[in-house]
């Protein structure tokens, strides 16, 4: 303990060796907090990209699927007016469609549809492969992508049965 009290000075300040230390400890907290920052500013910026992403994401989704439920109406023909008859079977329903509204509005969708045929007994079947992707550029799916592009497709498969002899003016199979 005296040799503790021996190194402060009449005056009462610290010898020379001794002064400097708390600037150092300074600086180095200093230099750890601005790290500590600027990972912070990085991070915050990845995250509200990636939950753009996956808004947009989503938003592709329900305009692909807003596309299946234009193509699965024109293809089932629910009224019987887009192909009347026993034989006769709602075309293939195709195309693309970029007038879509609200917050789908960027988004362009392309229908594509492959239909198979058969017939089982007397009745007429049609199978319907409906394929819609949704992108946000002008063209789907995009050859040379943008920056922050975003696609999603949704494929779902209907059938549509006719049967000739069945009562009622929708030839339905019962």
């Amino acid at each position: 303990m005296r040799r503790a009290l021996r190194r402060v000075t009449a005056s009462g300040a610290l010898p020379q060796k001794v002064r400097g230390f708390s600037i150092v400890t300074a600086i180095f907290l200093l230099v750890i907090l601005a790290g500590l920052g600027a990972f912070m500013v990085v991070f915050t910026g990845l995250q509200q990209n990636t939950l753009t992403a996956d808004v947009v994401g989503v938003r592709a989704y329900y305009a692909a699927r807003s596309g299946i439920n234009w193509a699965l109406y024109r293809a089932l023909d629910p009224d019987n007016t887009i192909a009347p008859g026993a034989a006769a079977f709602a075309p293939c329903p195709a195309g693309t469609i970029n007038t879509m509204g609200g917050s789908l509005t960027p988004f362009t969708v392309v229908v594509t549809c492959n239909p198979f045929d058969t017939t089982e007994a007397n009745r007429n079947i049609r199978v319907y492969q409906i394929t819609a992707t949704a992108c946000n550029q002008a063209t789907c799916p995009a050859v040379t992508p943008a920056a922050g592009y975003i696609e999603r497709s949704v494929v779902v498969t209907v059938a549509k049965c006719k049967d000739p002899t069945a009562a009622g003016p929708r030839y339905t199979c019962g």
